[in-house]
C-alpha cells in the first residue's frame, strides 16, 4: 500500500493506518533475506583483506557485495593526495598508509599542471610505489574522453575497471566512476582517516 503524498501542514510522521507493525516486520524480514550469510571464516578473510589494503571493513564489504569481486587497485587523484603544485609532497601519515598497503596496485591520475612522471618519481622518493600514472581527465574531455583517459590508465596498470576503487576529492572525480564503470568512490579524507576540516 503506497503512502499518500503529504498535504499542507503534514509533518511526515509515521502513518496512522492500521497494519504499521506488520509492514515493519515484513520490511525487516525482506531486508535480512537480502543480506548475505557468510561463514565466519570468510568474514575473517574479508576483515584481514580490508586491513591489508588499508580500507575499513564496512567499505570493503560494501564494494565486494556490490561488484562481486575483490579489489585489485586503487586509483588516486592528485587532489586526493593533496598534491596541487610541483613542490608539494604527500603528508607523512598518508605516505606511510600507502606504503603499508599490500596486495593492491596504486594508480595515480595527475591533475594539470602536474606531470604524471614527476608525480610518480616524487611518490617513489617518499617510499610509495606507483604502478601507473597518467594525466587526469578534465572538464573539456567530456564523457567519452573521460572514459578513454581512465580506461587508458587502468590498461597501463592492468586493472579491470570493476575491481578499481577511486579515492578522490571532487565531484568531477566522482563522475569518473560512472564514466569508466569503476567499483566505487571513497572520499580521500575517509580513506586516509584525516580529520575533517572546514576549508575556506
Amino acid at each position: 500500500m503506497s503512502r499518500p503524498a503529504a498535504g499542507p501542514g503534514h509533518n511526515l510522521g509515521p502513518t496512522l493506518e492500521p497494519g504499521a507493525s506488520w509492514r515493519r516486520h515484513c520490511w525487516r524480514e525482506a531486508r535480512a533475506a537480502l543480506l548475505p550469510k557468510l561463514p565466519v571464516e570468510i568474514v575473517r578473510l574479508h576483515v584481514r583483506r580490508a586491513a591489508e589494503i588499508g580500507l575499513d571493513y564496512k567499505t570493503y564489504a560494501g564494494v565486494r557485495a556490490t561488484t562481486g569481486h575483490d579489489l585489485v587497485a586503487f586509483l588516486f587523484s592528485t587532489n586526493a593526495l593533496r598534491l596541487l603544485r610541483e613542490r608539494d609532497r604527500l603528508a607523512a601519515a598518508d605516505a606511510a598508509k600507502l606504503a603499508a598497503a599490500r596486495g593492491i596496485c596504486r594508480l595515480v591520475a595527475a591533475q594539470p599542471p602536474l606531470d604524471p612522471g614527476d608525480v610518480r618519481r616524487a611518490l617513489a622518493g617518499q617510499g610509495v610505489a606507483v604502478d601507473a600514472a597518467a594525466r587526469a581527465p578534465g572538464l573539456a574531455d567530456g564523457w567519452g574522453g573521460t572514459r578513454a583517459a581512465i580506461l587508458g590508465l587502468l590498461a597501463e596498470g592492468r586493472a579491470p575497471a570493476d575491481r578499481v576503487l577511486l579515492i578522490g576529492e571532487t565531484a568531477l572525480e566522482r563522475d569518473w566512476v560512472g564514466a569508466a564503470r569503476l567499483a566505487g568512490f571513497v572520499p580521500a579524507d575517509r580513506y586516509f582517516g584525516r580529520a575533517l576540516s572546514v576549508r575556506p
